[in-house]
C-alpha cells in the first residue's frame, strides 16, 4: 500500500510525490501552486493532453514530469505518494476510484461527486483502504470566512438568527465549455460550481441542515444550465443561511451579511488570493492580507456603508494552510483537513436544492 495515512509515504525524510491530474483552471492556478509551496510535498507529474497546457505546466515547474492521459499516471503508481483530481467534475468518482484502487490517498477537486451516494461510497473505499480521501473546499481559508469564525468563537455577534452569504459575477455573455454544459454529466452549472463553496461554508460554520428551498434560473441568452441561483437553509440549530450564486448580478451585494442578536458583521469584496494566484503571484511574506479600506465592519442599528459600526480587521487568507494539513495527515496522521463525508453533507443539500427549484417545494432532510 502506497500512502497510508497511518504510516510514512515514499523514503523517509523525501517530500511525498505528487501526481496532478488536470491543469485548466483548477490544476494550474490553484493546486499546482500551493502544492509547489507545500513543505513536504514535491509536484512530480501533470497529467494534461493538451500540447500548450504540458508547454505551461513545464515552464511553470521545469522539473515535472508530464503524461498525456491517466492510464500513463497509474501504470507508474509506485512511484507517487497523492494524487491530486483537478480534472472536469464528470471524471472525479472514477479517477478518485482508481487512485484509491491503486493504493494511493487522494485529493478530489469540489464538487467531490455529482451525487451525496457517489461521495459516500467513495469514502467507504478509502475507509477500507486505510487511505486519505479529501476534498478541495479551499474557500474555507477565504479571508471573510476565517475573520467571521473569529468573529463567532469571541461571540461578537451574540446569537447568529441569519447568515447571508453572496458569491456573484456580472458575465452577461455565458463562456462555454464544460462547467456551463446543460447535460447532466457534466455537472455543470452554478448549484454545484459556486454552490459548493457557499454551501460547504454555511454547513462548517453552523452545522447540518434541517430543510433546503431554492430557486434556480437560467437568466442569459444561450445559456444551457442555472446561471442565477438562491438557497435558503434552515439548520438544525435554528440558524437560516440564505446563499445567493450568480453571473448575473449587475450591482454585488455584500459577499457576507451576518445578523444576530448582539450586532452584525457585513463584509464586501472577494478574497484576494485567487486573483493573485491567476496573476501568477506565488504565497510567501504577506499572502492573503487585504488593504484597511476593504475590511468589513461589525455593530447594530446602523448600515456600514453610512459608518454604522466598527472596522473589523480582516485576518489574511491561507489557501497554503489546505495543503499543509494534507501534508501533515499523511506524515503525521492529522486531522484530514475536508471529509468525504463533510463533501457529501453539502452534495445533500445541492440535491435538495435542485429538487426544490424543480419541484417548488421545500425539502426536509
Amino acid at each position: 500500500m502506497t500512502g497510508s495515512p497511518l504510516g510514512t509515504p515514499g523514503t523517509p525524510g523525501s517530500p511525498l510525490r505528487v501526481g496532478l491530474v488536470g491543469y485548466g483552471l483548477a490544476g494550474s492556478v490553484f493546486h499546482a501552486p500551493l502544492i509547489a509551496a507545500t513543505e513536504g510535498l514535491v509536484l512530480d507529474t501533470v497529467v494534461t493532453a493538451n500540447p500548450e497546457r504540458q508547454q505551461q505546466a513545464r515552464a511553470e515547474f521545469p522539473d515535472v514530469r508530464l503524461a498525456a492521459g491517466p492510464d500513463e499516471l497509474f501504470d507508474r503508481a509506485a512511484e507517487l505518494d497523492l494524487i491530486v483530481v483537478a480534472s472536469p467534475n464528470k471524471t472525479h468518482v472514477p479517477l478518485a476510484t482508481t487512485a484509491l484502487k491503486a493504493g494511493l490517498p487522494v485529493v478530489v477537486d469540489k464538487p467531490v461527486a455529482g451525487t451525496a451516494a457517489e461521495a459516500r461510497e467513495l469514502a467507504a473505499l478509502a475507509e477500507e483502504r486505510g487511505l486519505l480521501l479529501s476534498v478541495f473546499q479551499n474557500r474555507r481559508w477565504d479571508n471573510d470566512f476565517l475573520t467571521l469564525r473569529k468573529l463567532l468563537n469571541e461571540g461578537a455577534l451574540g446569537d447568529v438568527w441569519r447568515f447571508e452569504s453572496r458569491f456573484e459575477r456580472w458575465r452577461p455573455k455565458p463562456k462555454g465549455g464544460w462547467r456551463e454544459s446543460g447535460d447532466p454529466a457534466e455537472i455543470g452549472g452554478l448549484l454545484y460550481d459556486l454552490g459548493s463553496h457557499v454551501v460547504d461554508q454555511a454547513l462548517a460554520l453552523f452545522g447540518p441542515a434541517a430543510s433546503v428551498y431554492a430557486e434556480t434560473d437560467i437568466r442569459r441568452p444561450g445559456a444551457e444550465t442555472d446561471d442565477d441561483t438562491f438557497i435558503a437553509i434552515t439548520h438544525t440549530n435554528g440558524v437560516r443561511s440564505h446563499l445567493y450564486v450568480s453571473a448575473t448580478t449587475a450591482q454585488l451585494g455584500p459577499r457576507f451579511r451576518v445578523l444576530g442578536s448582539a450586532a452584525g458583521y457585513v463584509k464586501y469584496g472577494l478574497d484576494p488570493q485567487e486573483a493573485a494566484l491567476r496573476e501568477g503571484h506565488r504565497p510567501g511574506p504577506g499572502w492573503g492580507a487585504e488593504p484597511e479600506s476593504l475590511w468589513g465592519r461589525v455593530g447594530s442599528g446602523e448600515s456600514p456603508v453610512t459608518g454604522g459600526g466598527r472596522p473589523e480587521p480582516t485576518l489574511p487568507g491561507d489557501y497554503p494552510a489546505y495543503y499543509a494539513a494534507v501534508a501533515k495527515a499523511l506524515l503525521e496522521g492529522a486531522p484530514n483537513p475536508v471529509t468525504a463525508l463533510e463533501a457529501a453533507a453539502a452534495l445533500d443539500v445541492l440535491e435538495a436544492a435542485r429538487r426544490s427549484a424543480r419541484e417548488k417545494v421545500t425539502v426536509t432532510l
